[in-house]
C-alpha cells in the first residue's frame, strides 16, 4: 500500500473514504469537519490516476462515513459509521485507518437506481484506470498538494461573472417572495472551461427563446463548492436541475440537447405558451 496512516488521530473529527471499483483507496481526516468533502477525494483520484474528469459517479455507492463528536448533554464520545453495500468487504481497512472495530459500522440500505451495476458499469470504457487495481491507499489530508489537472483556458469575463452567481431575467411586476415566480434552475458544472462558457452561451439562448416567464439560473461549480454536489446527488458534470415548478427533473451531460431541455421545462406546467422560434 503507498500510503497508510502515520499520524495519531484526533479525538473528535469528521472521516471521509472513497474506493475505486479496482479497490484502491483514498480518505481523509477532517477535525473541522467543513474542510473536506468526497468531491476532493474525486479529483485527487482524477489527479492520480490521469482521469478525464473527477468521477463523481463513485459518490455515494463506493463512499464511506465517519463521525465523532461529543453528546451535548453527557459529554460522551458519539461514532456513526456509515458504509454503503459495495465497499462493505472493506470493513476491516476502515477499522485500521479510522481506529474502529466492525460493530460500528453501519450498512446504507438504498434503492437500486442509486447504485444500478448497469449504470455504475457504463463508466469503465471512459474510466478504466478506475477498475485497475493500484495498491493505491493515500490519505488527502497528509498530501502536500495535489496538483491541477489541467490549465483551464480562462473564461469570457461575462461568464465568469455569472459563476456562483445568480442570474435572472428580469420581468416587470413581479413582486411576490413567498412562491418562485417562474422557473427556478440550477447548473452544475466542473471548473471554468470552453465547454462551461458554450453550455451557459446555450442554455441563456435557448431560455430566452422558449420561455414566457421569468426564471433564475443559479450556477454551481462543484470544485468551489463540493457540499451543494453532495447534498443534490450530483453524479457528474454538467447537470443542469428545475427546482421549481415542481416536480424536481435534471439531465446529465449528454442529455443537455435542445428537445430534452424544453422536455425538463415543460412550460404547461405555469399554464404559460413559450415563444415560438
Amino acid at each position: 500500500m503507498n500510503t497508510l496512516r502515520s499520524q495519531p488521530l484526533p479525538f473528535l473529527y469528521k472521516g471521509l473514504a472513497l474506493f475505486t471499483p479496482g479497490g484502491d483507496l483514498i480518505y481523509c481526516v477532517d477535525p473541522s469537519k467543513q474542510g473536506h468533502w468526497h468531491f476532493q477525494l474525486c479529483q485527487a483520484l482524477q489527479t492520480l490516476l490521469h482521469l478525464p474528469e473527477p468521477p463523481l459517479f463513485l459518490v455515494p455507492c463506493y463512499t464511506a462515513t465517519l463521525d465523532r463528536w461529543l453528546h451535548p448533554h453527557t459529554q460522551q464520545l458519539q461514532i456513526s459509521a456509515e458504509v454503503y453495500p459495495r465497499v462493505w468487504r472493506y470493513r476491516s481497512v476502515l477499522n485500521m485507518l479510522f481506529d474502529l472495530s466492525a460493530e460500528h459500522w453501519q450498512i446504507i440500505t438504498t434503492p437500486h437506481e442509486i447504485c444500478d451495476s448497469v449504470v455504475l458499469n457504463s463508466y469503465q470504457q471512459r474510466f478504466p484506470q478506475l477498475w485497475q487495481h493500484h495498491n493505491l491507499v493515500i490519505r488527502l489530508d497528509q498530501l502536500s498538494t495535489i496538483p491541477s489537472p489541467t490549465n483551464n483556458t480562462l473564461l469570457q469575463r461575462s461568464v465568469m461573472e455569472q459563476l456562483d452567481q445568480e442570474t435572472e431575467t428580469v420581468q416587470l411586476d413581479n413582486t411576490e417572495t413567498d412562491v418562485p415566480q417562474g422557473y427556478v434552475l440550477r447548473l452544475f458544472v466542473a471548473g471554468h472551461n470552453p465547454h462551461t462558457t458554450s453550455i451557459l452561451e446555450n442554455l441563456h439562448q435557448l431560455l430566452d427563446q422558449v420561455l414566457d416567464v421569468p426564471y433564475t439560473l443559479k450556477v454551481i461549480d462543484v470544485a468551489k463548492h463540493p457540499e451543494r454536489a453532495e447534498a443534490d446527488q450530483i453524479a457528474a458534470t454538467p447537470t443542469l436541475i428545475k427546482v421549481w415548478p415542481k416536480p424536481l427533473r435534471r439531465l446529465v451531460g449528454s442529455q443537455l440537447e435542445t428537445d430534452t431541455i424544453i422536455q425538463l421545462l415543460d412550460a404547461m406546467d405555469l399554464g404559460t405558451s413559450t415563444r415560438e422560434t
